[in-house]
């Protein structure tokens, strides 16, 4: 048993490193096709390489495989976050994948033919899946470069995602940034009130990265501050209220600045015209002409 033990174990191996060179092929050519995307629309792609599978494991692990309602993702591109979604236990029927790129939309419906391949844009959700959902969707996972796109766009994204999704449903999303990639508010666009968790950072990806959930926040909910925006809240009020009390100040001060300017000119007026009518001149000028005639009177 020992002996064929120890000849069972090259077998193994063996075919471990059969396997292998297939998957970094796949991965090369994978990584080949995003940096092509990448050249010819970098604005519409955002990375030069596929998200790797730790940080597509940590998308997925916000998605419930048990909720009811299709998964749609965003921008999947060579797919790396859907087959993490479908090991997560996501059936592949449940997939709505919405992808730009026609040729990753190609790729995808060869790789994952029992899910739902949508050539469309993911920043016109309303139109791009109009007349597919047959019910809410159980969460909204994307991998678009949000940071390419200025905040109303991103704002108004998540506000497209929330209407289709059911209550409670997530929209999950990548950074390479360690802040939220979704303003609170934007110009233009009709407030959205969320709450966001955030992931511990993937430092396995390159680059690190970090994954966002939002959810929209119940009706009449108050947001409950973190420390720092807390903070943040505080020291702005306190810095209103100082500007406040500083011009307040300083309109007082100009105030009596003004009055006691007016008084001297009034009472220096009053005795000017006192001193003109009695014919005499002012005191100081009385004491400047009695100097000079005592320095003009010969000595004795």
């Amino acid at each position: 048993m020992r002996d064929g033990r120890l000849r069972s174990q090259p077998k193994r191996q063996e075919a471990h490193g059969r396997s292998h060179p297939g998957l970094s092929l796949k991965r090369f050519a994978d990584e080949a096709r995003f940096f092509k995307a990448w050249v010819e629309k970098p604005m519409l792609t955002g990375a030069v390489s596929p998200s790797g599978r730790f940080l597509a494991r940590m998308m997925a692990r916000y998605v419930d495989p048990s909720g009811r309602g299709p998964v749609i993702e965003l921008g999947p591109g060579t797919g790396p976050v859907t087959l993490a979604l479908i090991q997560r236990g996501v059936a592949p029927e449940r997939l709505i994948l919405v992808e730009y790129d026609a040729e990753f939309c190609k790729l995808l419906k060869r790789r994952f033919p029992r899910a739902t391949v949508v050539q469309g844009d993911a920043y016109d959700l309303p139109g791009t899946l109009a007349g597919m959902l047959t019910e809410p969707a159980a969460a909204v996972v994307s991998s678009l470069p949000l940071l390419t796109k200025p905040d109303p766009d991103r704002l108004r994204l998540l506000g497209d995602a929330f209407q289709i999704m059911a209550p409670g449903g997530r929209f999950v999303q990548f950074t390479y940034g360690m802040i939220s990639p979704i303003p609170r508010k934007a110009r233009g666009v009709e407030p959205v009130e969320y709450v966001a968790e955030a992931s511990p950072a993937v430092w396995l990806n390159l680059p690190p990265a970090r994954v966002f959930a939002y959810q929209a926040a119940p009706e009449g909910a108050v947001r409950k501050l973190r420390p720092a925006e807390a903070l943040i809240g505080k020291i702005r009020k306190g810095t209103g209220r100082m500007k406040e009390e500083f011009k307040e100040r300083t309109d007082r001060m100009q105030s009596e600045i003004r009055l006691a300017t007016a008084k001297a000119k009034q009472d220096f007026g009053g005795r000017r015209n006192k001193n003109h009518n009695d014919n005499k001149p002012p005191p100081a000028l009385a004491l400047l002409r009695k100097i000079g005639e005592a320095r003009r009177s010969p000595k004795r």
